[in-house]
């Protein structure tokens, strides 16, 4: 009988290493947690490349990045994209990887001054797998008017960039209060939110401690989930201001 691939994902965002309401420093108990789940690819989100005031009042603020930092002795391979840069840093997605990083961009996707938004898309050499696997994190607008232009850009990308059997994971934060963007992504992508298709709602990650708000997503094509949940609960809900998702994908 022949084994199909089986990829661990996280999706996560991580509040830039603080608790909600930033009432602690949780980025080393964050990098403890995603450690002991050993995924095999991480999609973050708010993660701060550099934060030079940060950096001198926090004792335990680290000497790398923090991408780098929570990726240091399990996932060899990083790619960082900047979303916003700002007097005293910068601060963007990531994507962790155990499997080469083939190559990567970061893409401005910005619609207005205020929300700096850009998407990361970095193609994967996993071993096992004939084609690459493309992978691209996002966090996109609080307001659904430029939701709906970052959505086309993100068709735009994937049509342009991605083979039509590659496999395709796409993940992070949506804000996506109305749970309009599946739809669009369905239509255009032909791709599917995993915890959607498995379990016929999308995932509550929002707040984190009574979660409600549907905003966070894995979708994927190519790749069908086989398991996976949102992680309530201890410790997951003193670490950040979202809870995080899991998901066990199949390549199909």
């Amino acid at each position: 009988m022949m084994h199909r691939r089986r990829l661990k994902v996280l999706s996560y965002n991580i509040h830039k290493g603080f608790a909600l309401g930033n009432s602690s420093f949780t980025l080393p108990e964050i990098k403890h947690a995603i450690s002991s789940l050993q995924p095999d690819i991480v999609f973050l989100q708010e993660v701060l490349g550099q934060h030079d005031r940060h950096a001198s009042r926090i004792d335990r603020w680290p000497d790398l990045p923090q991408s780098h930092f929570l990726a240091e002795d399990v996932w060899p391979y990083v790619a960082y994209g900047k979303t916003s840069i700002f007097d005293h840093g910068h601060q963007g997605n990531a994507i962790l990887s155990k499997y080469p990083i083939r190559e990567f961009e970061n893409i401005d996707i910005s619609t207005n001054a205020i929300e700096s938004r850009s998407l990361l898309h970095a193609v994967l050499d996993v071993p096992g797998l004939r084609l690459p696997v493309h992978c691209v994190c996002v966090h996109l607008n609080l307001m659904s008017r430029g939701r709906e232009a970052q959505l086309k850009r993100i068709c735009d990308r994937v049509i342009a960039s991605v083979g039509g059997a590659d496999p395709l994971i796409l993940a992070g934060d949506f804000n996506d209060w109305q749970q309009r963007a599946t739809g669009v992504l369905a239509r255009e992508l032909r791709i599917k939110e995993v915890f959607l298709d498995s379990h016929g709602v999308h995932a509550a990650t929002f707040p984190m401690k009574f979660p409600l708000f549907r905003l966070d997503r894995v979708y994927a094509r190519g790749l069908s989930m086989v398991g996976g949940q949102a992680l309530k609960g201890d410790p997951w809900d003193t670490l950040s201001d979202h809870i995080p998702l899991y998901a066990e994908l199949e390549e199909e």
